[in-house]
C-alpha cells in the first residue's frame, strides 16, 4: 500500500511517497506486461514507437511536436492534468526534429509517462481549487525541464518520482542486475564501484548500449541503485540483494 505524507508544495494536502523498490517493481511489471502484449515477449531496449503507443493508450492525447517555448527555456515535456478526463502529454518539437536526440526523446517520453501513471489520479482525488488556479494558472500542468528530468531534488517530488520511473521503465532492475552481475563476476568485483573509475565508466557504456540511453541516464540509474558511488567503497545495496 502506498504511503502518503504531507505535500509541502501546496498542490495537495497529501502526496504519495514511493520507496525506490516499489517504483522498480511496479515499473518492471508495467513495461514487461505492455511489451509482451504487443510483441509476445519483453525485449530491450524499449523502442520510441512502443513508448509512444504506451502513452497514447493512457492519455487523452499526445502532441509529439509541441511548441513549449511559452513555458520557458529548456522545457522538453509537459503533462496537463484534467480532472474527469485522462491527461494530455506534450513533447517538444525540438526533440522530434533532431535525429541526434533520439535517446533524449525516449527519456522524455518515459518521464512524462511517469506523471501519467503515478500522478494523474491525484487530480481526481483533489482537483485544484479556483484560489490555487488564480495564484498559479499552470497548477494543473507539470512542466518538465531538461536539467531536472533525470535527477531532480527529492523536494521536487513529482519530478523526482517521474525521473526514477523513467530510469526504471527504460532500464528495468532485473535486467540491470543481470548485466552488472555478469560484469562484476567476470572482473572479480565486489562492492560499490566509483562512477569515474574505469569499471564505472565501462558499466555506464554497457547500459548505454543495452538500453539505448544517454550516458547521464545510465550513470544516474546506476547511482540510484547503489551500484555506482562517488568512489569505490564497501558492499552496495545491490550486493546485499543478490
Amino acid at each position: 500500500m502506498v504511503k502518503y505524507v504531507a505535500d509541502k508544495t501546496g498542490r495537495f494536502s497529501q502526496r504519495p511517497h514511493y520507496k525506490p523498490e516499489e517504483l522498480d517493481r511496479e515499473c518492471e511489471t508495467i513495461i514487461a506486461t505492455f511489451l509482451k502484449g504487443r510483441h509476445g515477449r519483453a525485449e530491450f531496449p524499449v523502442s520510441t514507437e512502443d513508448l509512444t503507443i504506451l502513452i497514447e493508450r493512457d492519455t487523452e492525447s499526445l502532441d509529439a511536436y509541441a511548441d513549449l517555448s511559452r513555458y520557458g527555456a529548456n522545457v522538453e515535456g509537459a503533462t496537463i492534468f484534467q480532472p474527469g478526463r485522462k491527461p494530455r502529454v506534450l513533447i517538444s518539437d525540438k526533440l522530434q526534429l533532431d535525429e541526434h536526440r533520439e535517446n533524449r526523446l525516449r527519456t522524455t517520453l518515459a518521464h512524462e509517462y511517469g506523471h501519467v501513471r503515478f500522478h494523474a489520479y491525484l487530480w481526481e482525488a483533489e482537483p485544484p481549487g479556483p484560489d490555487l488556479l488564480r495564484r498559479n494558472p499552470n497548477a494543473n500542468i507539470q512542466i518538465c525541464y531538461r536539467d531536472r528530468m533525470l535527477d531532480a531534488a527529492q523536494t521536487d517530488w513529482m519530478e523526482w518520482q517521474a525521473g526514477y520511473v523513467c530510469g526504471a521503465l527504460l532500464m528495468p532492475l532485473s535486467r540491470v542486475r543481470a548485466i552488472v552481475r555478469a560484469y562484476c563476476e567476470s572482473h572479480g568485483l565486489f562492492g560499490v564501484i566509483g562512477q569515474y573509475d574505469a569499471h564505472g565508466r565501462a558499466l555506464i557504456e554497457i547500459l548505454k548500449s543495452a538500453f539505448q540511453v544517454s550516458g547521464d541516464a545510465a550513470r544516474i540509474r546506476l547511482l540510484k541503485l547503489g551500484i555506482l558511488g562517488p568512489a569505490s567503497a564497501g558492499p552496495s545495496l545491490f550486493d546485499k540483494a543478490r
